[in-house]
This record gives structure tokens, sequence and C-alpha cells, in this order.
């Protein structure tokens, strides 16, 4: 669907979900046959590789598992089941659930069908929609964006995927640099998601005034609590 809105336009599509949704409908499904036929293609070019170990193929953290490739993967041959795979509607971020499973979810579901592993979303708040969520093929992470309510997120989560939290970068772009203002905001997550399998991702940080030093106080400060919450 996003990339469906980038020829469409955002205010068209939402009056076309409303006034034309068969047109919607054959849109997306003309749309999945050619992911699909890619996927294919790919396969049969031995064009794909694995994606399993120091790589980031998603909006989340590293992809580092040993549940991939597959059990009958002939080392050579690299199928889309060996690997992970990730889909994402963020532009539905105030779009009803239902309307988000009727018009994404169920072309994403034929997609993340193919893959070993799956991630879904980016920064599309989807604490409201864990439960359709939760019918996507092989999903084992979930991404929760800084405008998520983290403690429902959590409840509707638990421990049955990865709670990819993705801090608000704002406070690196601050023309202050206030490293407290990022612990506390990651502090507060953490309190609300114990239990849970949590991962920190910095994302989306378009400026950090020039002074790369307040990345590296941010992973420590993210590696410091992680260790914290852990024991």
């Amino acid at each position: 669907m996003d990339d469906f809105i980038k020829w469409r336009g955002i205010e068209q599509t939402f009056l076309d979900l409303i006034e034309r949704p068969a047109w919607i409908h054959e849109a997306m499904e003309r749309m999945t046959q050619g992911f699909l036929a890619k996927l294919d293609q790919m396969e049969a070019l031995n064009a794909l590789g694995l994606n399993n170990r120091h790589s980031r193929s998603t909006s989340g953290g590293l992809d580092f598992t040993d549940e991939l490739p597959a059990p009958d993967f002939d080392g050579v041959h690299v199928r889309t089941r060996d690997m992970w795979g990730h889909a994402t509607t963020q532009i539905f971020s105030d779009v009803s659930p239902a309307m988000h499973d009727e018009f994404a979810l169920a072309y994403e579901r034929r997609y993340m069908a193919r893959f070993g592993l799956n991630n879904y979303g980016c920064c599309e708040p989807l604490h409201n929609k864990i439960h359709l969520l939760r019918g996507l093929p092989n999903l084992r992470r979930i991404s929760m964006s800084p405008w998520i309510d983290p403690e429902k997120g959590a409840a509707e989560i638990g421990r049955d995927f990865i709670f990819s939290y993705k801090p608000n970068p704002a406070a690196l772009g601050a023309e202050q640099w206030a490293p407290e203002h990022a612990e506390t905001e990651m502090r507060r997550v953490l309190e609300q998601t114990r239990g849970c399998a949590v991962e920190l991702v910095l994302k989306d940080l378009h400026s950090c005034r020039g002074d790369v030093r307040r990345i590296a106080d941010w992973r420590r400060i993210a590696h410091r609590l992680a260790e914290e919450f852990a024991a």
C-alpha cells in the first residue's frame, strides 16, 4: 500500500478506500501478484542472499538467528523461506484496524508467507492492531514506534514477538544535547515493557547537529539500560 500511495497520492487514496474500494482491491491484487512474481524470478536466478547474520533487512534491529536458513537449505540456492521478510503500511497510521486488515494485511499475508521469519511495521503506531498482526505468517518482530502506547503494546505482545522499540530520535537533533532526556524516555518504556523481549533501535535520525559523539552517548545509555533491565 505504501508503494501504491506514492503513485496515487495520500488524500486521493483515502477517498478511494471509501468511494472505490473494489478498485483499490483490484490494484492491490495486481501489485501483490507482481511482488510474488518478482520473488519467483529472484529465486530462479539465484539472486537472493541469506540475511540471518550481521544484516538489517527491516526497520528493526539486526537479524541474527539460528532458525534460518530452512533445514533443507542446500548451501547454494537461497530461497525466500531461508530469509527474513518484512512488510509495513506506514501510511495507515490512523486508518481503522478493520480497514488496515482489509486493504493491507490481506495482501501482505500472502507476501510474508514466502519467508522463513518476518518483521512487521516501521513508523506507524501498531499497539491497537496487534490482534490482527498475530495472523501474519512466521511473524517474529513487531515495530513499536515513538508514537505507541507502550503499556498497551506490551500487554498485547507479551513475549510472543520481539518488541522492537524505536525511541524518539529528536533529542539527538536538539540544539543542546541532553542525554538525560533520552535516558528518561528509554527507562520509562523499559519499565512499561518488563517481561517483553525488547530491542532498542535508533532510527530516523536526520541530524545530530554535527556532533557524532551524541550517537556514541546514546548507544552507551541504551547498552547500560539493557543490561540493567535484563538483570
